[in-house]
């Protein structure tokens, strides 16, 4: 038996929220996988279920669509970094907003992909966001805060610079993640065991403790 339409109901409302959030995730993963250049929108509406309609309703373009990625990428990274509650130890501190850093590498691996991909276009897209670099502006805070704080109380080294240290900071946290399955193979080791994932966050601390709290060439020259 044929049911008779119903014309007062109501079509069922949409969720814009919802499902600005739902593109956002799932363009997340086909940029990811297959870069920028690689990714269609079509892929994206498949994964999505929606109608390609839809998502130029809420992205001009694809590139305006990727911008929004990367920024939802670097807002979830803020939003971790933020989570760091400073005790007045630079030491603890420091190894803390060091294994946050990593942990987020870690939980978020799409995130290292993107990057790989944007810096093979130079960052290009990057640079038309309005508030990325803002995004990275309480990292740098925290990062030359405790850094800072560390010299004032003498325990870590005065020549030590913030951006050196970042740049050490990420490199450790993310080439075994990007990484991983090559050396995992030539080493003959599962880098993406939990174990392993536990002793590298406390490796990554200690090695930049070791450096920070290297004093002997000061002791040297004086």
């Amino acid at each position: 038996m044929t049911q008779t339409p119903d014309p007062e109901r109501k079509p069922k409302p949409r969720n814009a929220v919802a499902t600005r959030d739902k593109i956002l995730k799932m363009a997340s993963r086909e940029f990811a996988a297959h870069g920028f250049e690689g990714t269609r929108i079509d892929a994206i509406v498949a994964r999505c279920k929606i109608s390609k309609n839809l998502i130029y309703h809420y992205f001009d373009s694809k590139e305006a669509l990727f911008i929004e990625v990367m920024e939802h990428a670097y807002g979830a990274m803020r939003e971790r970094q933020s989570e760091l509650h400073r005790s007045g130890d630079p030491v603890q501190d420091m190894r803390d907003l060091v294994e946050k850093t990593v942990q987020h590498f870690i939980d978020q691996p799409d995130f290292l992909q993107l990057l790989a991909n944007e810096n093979l276009h130079k960052a290009k897209h990057i640079r038309k966001s309005k508030v990325i670099s803002e995004m990275f502006n309480p990292l740098r805070k925290a990062l030359s805060e405790i850094l800072e704080d560390g010299k004032t109380q003498g325990v870590f080294r005065q020549d030590a610079d913030w951006v050196d240290l970042y740049v050490s900071i990420s490199g450790i946290g993310s080439y075994f993640l990007t990484n991983r399955y090559t050396l995992s193979y030539v080493l003959g080791v599962d880098l993406g065991s939990a174990d392993r994932l536990k002793a590298r966050l406390k490796h990554a601390s200690d090695v930049v403790m070791s450096y920070l709290c290297d004093r002997r060439h000061e002791l040297a020259a004086g």
